[in-house]
């Protein structure tokens, strides 16, 4: 067992809305993201003292990206889905874990529901410009196996490529 790159853990998206009409997309030059599951828990006073009673388990995902251009598709769906309260669906996706037997094409992942709470664009004169994304997750979030396609293992990162000539 070794340790996961933490380039081959990726994010896709897509707002539920649309999932008739188009694949989920990954934000292009991703930087950086996280998933935080945190339960809460009241304390009870009791005769026989003090006791803990734990509360449901929240999951937040983060994203931070550099600011590809303002006509980046995804960032503008994410922004509308804050603006309109849209329900967007998450895909965590370990690219260093290929399925096997009927998953053999696909990578073992992990599957969200869930809303924009907070989109921010930042920029200073000596970095580049970032997107950083914040989203609330209902439910714990299904395990399973992805479909990655070339082009969106291509935008979540380099992969690999072989020495002989490619394809037009």
């Amino acid at each position: 067992m070794g340790a996961i790159k933490g380039n081959k853990i990726v994010y896709l998206y897509r707002l539920l809305a649309d999932a008739k009409t188009m694949a989920a997309m990954a934000l292009a030059f991703q930087t950086e993201n996280g998933r935080t599951k945190s339960r809460d828990s009241d304390t009870v006073v009791t005769k026989d003292g003090p006791i803990r009673v734990p509360g449901d388990i929240e999951t937040e995902i983060s994203a931070t990206a550099l600011f590809a251009d303002e006509n980046d598709e995804m960032i503008a769906k994410l922004e509308q889905a804050i603006d309109t309260g849209e329900r967007v669906e998450i895909w965590e996706v370990n690219l260093a874990k290929k399925g096997t037997n009927e998953n053999a094409s696909k990578y073992k992942g992990k599957y969200f529901q869930g809303y924009v709470t907070s989109l921010e664009l930042s920029s200073n004169a000596e970095d580049h410009a970032e997107v950083s994304i914040d989203f609330a997750i209902e439910g714990e979030g299904k395990d399973g196996y992805v479909t990655v396609t070339a082009e969106q293992e291509k935008v979540a990162s380099y992969v690999f490529k072989d020495t002989t000539q490619e394809a037009e």
